[in-house]
């Protein structure tokens, strides 16, 4: 067996900001490794909802070409500026210290990353319209299921079922790694 691919540089710095401030909720790479894939598919801008210490970030970032921006939102004061210094020098990125709802004024967004922790503020009916279409939304932080309905912790996962179902968006859930998944939903 092969060692895993490195790390981008941006996200290798990242983790170390993220280590520094003893933050250690963050995005997979598995997960930022499709993020980073996706982003390259990318123009316009993209926006994260979550920025934490800015891992997501620094996997979205590693993928942009085309002059594509992204602007990321993070609630939590030290967390946003421990985030901000990983981009302070890098035009394509701006790390906002505010909750979500700001970036409401800023779309649309060919790209939107949601961790799928707070369910109510990912609802389909809250981001469908930061989208332009064919716009991409990338939700994380689920756990594998091969039932339908799906069940998590012995109740159905209406989100889950409301990103695979709705007839505004065509998604998949994709495995990540055998103990995750995410839900990548494209606008139709």
């Amino acid at each position: 067996m092969s060692a895993p691919p490195e790390l981008p540089e941006i996200v290798s710095r990242a983790f170390a900001v993220s280590r520094q401030a003893g933050y250690v909720s963050f995005c997979r790479n598995e997960t930022g490794r499709l993020l980073a894939t996706l982003a390259a598919t990318r123009g316009g801008t993209l926006a994260e909802f979550g920025t934490g210490c800015g891992v997501g970030t620094a996997w979205l970032r590693s993928g942009v070409r085309n002059g594509a921006r992204i602007l990321t939102a993070e609630k939590d004061k030290r967390l946003a500026k421990a985030a901000a210094k990983i981009f302070e020098d890098d035009p394509h990125v701006e790390v906002l210290e505010a909750d979500w709802s700001t970036l409401h004024q800023r779309g649309p967004y060919s790209l939107i990353f949601l961790d799928s922790g707070d369910p109510e503020s990912v609802r389909v009916d809250a981001v469908v319209d930061l989208l332009e279409p064919g716009g991409i939304v990338v939700l994380d932080d689920f756990t594998p299921c091969e039932q339908w309905p799906p069940i998590t912790y012995g109740r159905v996962d209406t989100l889950r079922e409301e990103w695979l179902t709705d007839e505004r968006f065509t998604a998949v859930e994709v495995m990540i790694a055998p103990d995750a998944s995410a839900i990548v939903a494209t606008r139709r």
